[in-house]
């Protein structure tokens, strides 16, 4: 059980907001407060399918937390990465090439820990999952369902809370590169991709690094006090025919003025219930006047479980085929390509 002792959070100070001028993507702004009412919903379902129908990503603002909370987590959030001894991180590291499971300690430069220094705020963090997932994650839910003229509830049933593998918080830290390790990675510290999961909730944090891409190109992401980015994972374009489609984003070397700044991330993951089959959900009226393309046909398509346990085991393990498009190398899962962007 947790401590009942809550001892001294130490502070964690992130960079000040970068005061470069660099290229911002346009992204849409959802205002979670405005769900409240069946009138909201309805203004907030066209904002939210103009958003992932052309960026794909959007920003969550009202979503709930203040900001004296905010920052608590991100405290909390760099205890297991500063706090915690290394014998003691090995004790409770993942294997996610075997298990086919994130959950666990990932040393660096490898990609939850429930260890010793981090016991008394697990209360705080089972409150912050469940926020996530009750509070935000449902009601996005309810929102891509209004959007394709579906019942309420369609994506909600498919995301229970309680299903094995379904969700999970990612406390990630990037720390800052030598300029030999920046010339070898082309300043690229996470190769463009898109999420496999249905909903990723990234709380937004200053230091200027996530990029996405637009027509226009590579786009910087603005860093909003108290928000979150929202995006789609390939379940959802599996389910939605295309029709959302998961957005391209990487994660570069920081503008000048934020380099030697540690990056603090806190990222939930949502995925469907395993034995979701990833198919479109032709019921939609959305899907049945625009249609649909399918990555496969729906008597080979993969569910959300296998899916999962072939991207997460595959991830840095599997060998890359040179597409024919250039910067970028291809594998072959369940019989579905896969993409991934230098």
């Amino acid at each position: 059980m947790p401590s009942l002792t809550i001892p001294q959070t130490p502070r964690y100070v992130p960079a000040l907001p970068t005061k470069e001028n660099l290229q911002y993507a346009d992204l849409t702004i959802i205002d979670l407060s405005k769900a409240a009412t069946a009138e909201g919903r309805a203004e907030l379902a066209v904002d939210l399918r103009e958003a992932l129908t052309t960026h794909g990503f959007c920003y969550i603002i009202n979503h709930g937390y203040t900001q004296a909370q905010n920052e608590r987590m991100f405290d909390i959030a760099d205890i297991p990465m500063s706090s915690v001894p290394e014998e003691e991180k090995r004790a409770y590291a993942g294997d996610s090439k075997k298990t086919g499971l994130f959950q666990g300690y990932k040393p660096r430069q490898y990609w939850h820990i429930d260890a010793g220094a981090l016991r008394p705020f697990l209360p705080d963090i089972d409150a912050f999952v469940h926020h996530n997932h009750h509070n935000i994650l449902y009601k996005i839910c309810r929102l891509m369902a209004l959007s394709l003229e579906l019942p309420e509830d369609t994506f909600v049933k498919l995301h229970d809370f309680d299903a094995p593998g379904v969700s999970y918080l990612r406390f990630m830290k990037y720390f800052p590169r030598s300029e030999e390790e920046e010339i070898q990675t082309k300043n690229v510290w996470m190769k463009g991709h898109t999420d496999f999961g249905s909903i990723t909730l990234l709380w937004s944090q200053p230091v200027a690094a996530l990029q996405i891409q637009t027509k226009e190109g590579w786009r910087w992401v603005k860093h909003i006090e108290n928000a979150l980015l929202m995006n789609i994972g390939d379940s959802m374009e599996f389910l939605t025919g295309g029709f959302y489609k998961g957005t391209i984003h990487r994660v570069v070397q920081p503008p000048i003025d934020q380099r030697g700044y540690t990056r603090l991330s806190m990222i939930y993951f949502s995925f469907l219930n395993d034995d979701v089959k990833l198919v479109p959900l032709m019921e939609s009226p959305v899907l049945q006047r625009v249609g649909v393309n399918r990555r496969c046909e729906d008597d080979v398509a993969p569910t959300m479980k296998a899916w999962r346990v072939a991207r997460i085991s595959a991830y840095g393990a599997s060998d890359l085929q040179k597409s024919k498009e250039p910067g970028i190398e291809e594998e072959v899962l369940n019989g579905i390509v896969v993409k991934h962007y230098n």
